[in-house]
């Protein structure tokens, strides 16, 4: 299983706060039984979460399954391809909050075998300049704009801390 990096503070939230306030903490400390249904149904949410978002970007398959362990998730399909598996960990790992994205690529293909190539932006850089740094050419910006659909779009709104899937043709 390979594990991705991603900038844990960048990204989109989806998480958003917790909708009450938390209870003034007894002056016992609680069960470990007791606390862990409350872990578990925080965990429970933020998946949901991650799989609202994943489905409004239309990568929600039936057979997508995220598991969630602090700020690191893991994502299994076994009917994706090399492509919407790519897509599908940077859509979670470009999420605020995640720091890490755990999956294993599909080993058929031309791809087999080779590591996917994310670029993570810096400050002032462009696609163009991402262009021109992986591909030779400014001009390709559109290749990479078009390899991370639908998470982006508009090749002019990118953010520092963004990680993006470079197309290798």
């Amino acid at each position: 299983m390979a594990i991705w990096d991603f900038v844990k503070d960048a990204g989109k939230s989806v998480f958003g706060k917790a909708e009450a306030a938390e209870p003034a903490a007894p002056k016992q400390a609680p069960a470990a039984s007791a606390a862990k249904p409350a872990q578990d149904a925080e965990t429970t949410r933020k998946v949901a979460a991650l799989k609202a978002e994943l489905k409004a970007l239309n990568l929600d398959k039936d057979d997508v399954h995220l598991t969630l362990r602090g700020d690191t998730v893991k994502v299994e399909s076994k009917g994706a391809d090399r492509e919407t598996l790519e897509k599908l960990i940077l859509a979670v790992g470009n999420i605020e909050g995640i720091a890490k994205v755990e999956a294993d690529l599909p080993e058929d293909g031309p791809e087999a075998g080779k590591a996917p190539v994310f670029h993570t932006v810096k400050k002032g850089e462009t696609l163009s300049a991402i262009a021109k740094a992986y591909l030779g050419n400014a001009n390709k910006y559109n290749a990479i704009f078009e390899a991370n659909r639908p998470m982006l779009m508009d090749p002019d709104k990118i953010y520092p801390g963004q990680t993006l899937r470079i197309p290798q043709e």
